[in-house]
C-alpha cells in the first residue's frame, strides 16, 4: 500500500468525535500512504485534524433533525463533496452518515465503503416505529445493497436487529471489531486515588437515555447515607442538539456542593479517570462505549447496565457490576457495594485492566480497520 495515493474519505457528524474515535485510524492510513479526507462540521477542532497530513471538509449538518427540505440539502452536500473528491474508499462514522453516505457512494459508483454501525441511535430506542425510522431502513435497504460494502459492528446484537430488519445484502462483508480501542500507553493502568472521599463518576455526553434520570435517583437513594463520604462527579458536556439531550440548567439544579459535580466536557479524561474509584454507565443502548473502555484501561470497576454494548464490557462480577436497565436500587446497590468494599474494587480494577489489554487495544483495532480498506481496495 505505501505510496499509492489512493483516496480515503472519512465522514462522520463533528470534528471532535471523530477525534477521540477515529483519527489514530487516519493517522495510520496516512503512514500507510494513503491520501486521507474527513468532512464533517468543524466546532474549532480541524486544525488538530490538519496538523496530521489529513486534508478537513466543513460539511455541517444536523444530526438529529428531521426536516425534509434540510434533509435533501445535507444529502446533496454529501453527493458534491463525494463527486469532488472521488474517493477510492469511503469510511462513514455515524448513522446519519451511515446512511446518506451509503446512497451517495452507490449513485457514485465509489469503489470501496465501509460502514460502522456504532450503535442505532435514538430513533432505534424504547421500539420506537416512527415514519422517520422507517424512512431510515428504507434507506439503508437501498445505500447497503452495492457491492464491495463493509459493515463494521461493534457488537453481535446491532447485528443481529440490522439483518432482522432486513437491511444487510448478499454483497456485504461483515466485519467485528469491539469499538474504537484505547491506546494502553496513554490510558495506562494507575493507583486508586488515596482521598477518603470515594468519587463515582459519570462519563458521558448529557443524553436522557444515557440513564442520566435513574443515575440522578440513585445520588437521591444514597444521600443519606453517603453525603460527604462519596462525591458524584458528571463528566460531559450537555449536547443541546440531540433529541435525548439534557439542559444545562437540570445538570446545574442537580449539582451539590461537597455531593454531586458536574464538571462538563474534559479534554483530558486520564486525570479524569485516575481521580475516580468507580465508573458508572446506566445507558439504555450502545455501540461499544468508549468510556467504559478507557475505564477499564485505567483501571477502574465498572457498574453498568445489561444492554446492547454496555455489557460486552463487564464480566459480571470480576470487572464490575450489571444491572437491568432503568433501574434504580439495583444500581444503587451495585455501586454501594463498591462504596463499601475497598479490596474489591482495587481486585476488579485489576480484573478491568486485563480485560482492557486483550480485548480492547487501539494497535489490535487500527490493524484490523487497514486489513478491511486493503480488503475491500483488491476486490
Amino acid at each position: 500500500m505505501e505510496g499509492c495515493n489512493l483516496k480515503l474519505l472519512f465522514v462522520v457528524n463533528v470534528d471532535w468525535f471523530f477525534i477521540s474515535h477515529r483519527l489514530c485510524i487516519a493517522e495510520q492510513a496516512v503512514k500507510e500512504g494513503w491520501d486521507v479526507y474527513v468532512a464533517c462540521e468543524d466546532t474549532g477542532r480541524s486544525q488538530e485534524i490538519e496538523s496530521k497530513g489529513i486534508t478537513f471538509i466543513n460539511l455541517p449538518f444536523s444530526r438529529s433533525g428531521t426536516n425534509p427540505i434540510n434533509e435533501i440539502k445535507t444529502l446533496l452536500n454529501f453527493y458534491k463533496i463525494y463527486n469532488k473528491i472521488r474517493p477510492d474508499m469511503v469510511h462513514h462514522i455515524t448513522l446519519k452518515p451511515v446512511i446518506y453516505g451509503s446512497v451517495v457512494s452507490k449513485l457514485l459508483g465509489i469503489h470501496g465503503t465501509v460502514n460502522a454501525i456504532s450503535g442505532l441511535g435514538y430513533n432505534f430506542t424504547s421500539d420506537r416505529q416512527s415514519i422517520v425510522q422507517k424512512c431510515m431502513i428504507r434507506l439503508m435497504k437501498y445505500g447497503f445493497n452495492q457491492e464491495n460494502l463493509g459493515i463494521i459492528f461493534q457488537n453481535k446484537d446491532d447485528h443481529k436487529e440490522i439483518d432482522k430488519l432486513g437491511i444487510l445484502s448478499s454483497f456485504n462483508n461483515v466485519f467485528f471489531i469491539k469499538g474504537s480501542g484505547v491506546n494502553l500507553e496513554i490510558f495506562e493502568h494507575s493507583l486508586f486515588p488515596k482521598a477518603e472521599v470515594i468519587k463515582i463518576l459519570l462519563p458521558i455526553r448529557m443524553l436522557w437515555d444515557k440513564g442520566v434520570k435513574e443515575f440522578r435517583a440513585v445520588t437521591d437513594f444514597l444521600k443519606k447515607d453517603y453525603k460527604g463520604k462519596v462525591l458524584f462527579v458528571l463528566s460531559g458536556l450537555a449536547d443541546t442538539e440531540n433529541k435525548a439531550g439534557v439542559t444545562e440548567s437540570y445538570l446545574r439544579e442537580w449539582e451539590e456542593d461537597g455531593y454531586v459535580e458536574w464538571i462538563g466536557y474534559q479534554k483530558d479524561m486520564v486525570k479524569i479517570y485516575q481521580d475516580s474509584h468507580i465508573v458508572v454507565l446506566p445507558s439504555y443502548r450502545e455501540g461499544m462505549p468508549k468510556s467504559l473502555i478507557e475505564a477499564c484501561a485505567i483501571g477502574r470497576p465498572i457498574v453498568t447496565t445489561d444492554a446492547i454494548g454496555c455489557r460486552e464490557c463487564v464480566d459480571e462480577g470480576k470487572n464490575g457490576f450489571k444491572v437491568p436497565v432503568k433501574s434504580i436500587n439495583e444500581l444503587a446497590r451495585a455501586i454501594e457495594k463498591l462504596i463499601l468494599d475497598k479490596k474489591l474494587r482495587e481486585k476488579m480494577g485489576v480484573q478491568s485492566r486485563l480485560k482492557a489489554e486483550k480485548e480492547f487495544s487501539q494497535v489490535m483495532v487500527i490493524s484490523k480497520h487497514l486489513e478491511i480498506y486493503n480488503k475491500l481496495n483488491e476486490c
